[in-house]
């Protein structure tokens, strides 16, 4: 059995969290073994709604005290986030939990929070492109501008939004096989092909 846990905190960019959340409920679905998804909350003592940053609200299943062991931890980002890197309670519960999962994991600008915590630091990492020169100037990290995700060890970091999908992908076809994780990818019908990608002729 296997269980994911998602952080959010007021801010959270919606899809950082939700792209990931398709992927493991999905895989847990075909897997049929047990597996589980939970939402955690940034509040160490109570499950308020948390109100993401275009204002959806989400009620977490856990606070930071009352969660199972995770065997995957995930980091969203969003702007939140500048506000949620100066929480004492946050930071210290980040860098135990990360010690004793599998896989940490990050989206955006979730990884800030992994570098604050330690995680992060003296390892290879992406973000959201906007975020990279921020990143870049707290030192101890090297950032990788030009790959959707980064596997550093048990550290997988990912740019913006849609690339959380990419790495949940990659992730689950790690931890369980690439049949697997296409099997998934099938399953949520994940085969993007975006509009005006390409400059059209004028007329």
């Amino acid at each position: 059995m296997t269980t994911y846990g998602l952080l959010i905190f007021d801010g959270v960019e919606e899809l950082d969290f939700v792209g990931p959340w398709e992927v493991f409920t999905n895989s847990a679905i075909l897997r049929d073994a047990g597996d589980r998804a939970v939402l955690i909350s940034g509040s160490s003592d109570q499950l308020r709604p948390v109100v993401c940053n275009k204002g959806m609200r989400v009620v977490p299943d856990h606070t930071l005290a009352d969660h199972p062991p995770l065997d995957v931890l995930l980091v969203p980002g969003g702007s939140g986030v500048m506000r949620a890197v100066t929480d004492p309670a946050l930071i210290g519960w980040l860098g135990r939990v990360a010690a004793d999962a599998r896989w940490v994991t990050s989206v955006c600008t979730g990884v800030l929070l992994l570098h604050e915590a330690g995680p992060a630091r003296g390892r290879r990492v992406a973000t959201h492109h906007s975020c990279e020169d921020a990143l870049a100037a707290r030192g101890e990290v090297t950032v990788v501008r030009d790959a959707r995700y980064v596997v550093d060890g048990s550290l997988l970091t990912s740019q913006g939004v849609s690339a959380g999908i990419d790495m949940a992908l990659w992730l689950v076809g790690r931890l369980f096989g690439r049949d697997h994780a296409r099997a998934v990818r099938r399953h949520i019908q994940y085969d993007p092909a975006p509009p005006y990608l390409a400059d059209e002729p004028v007329g």
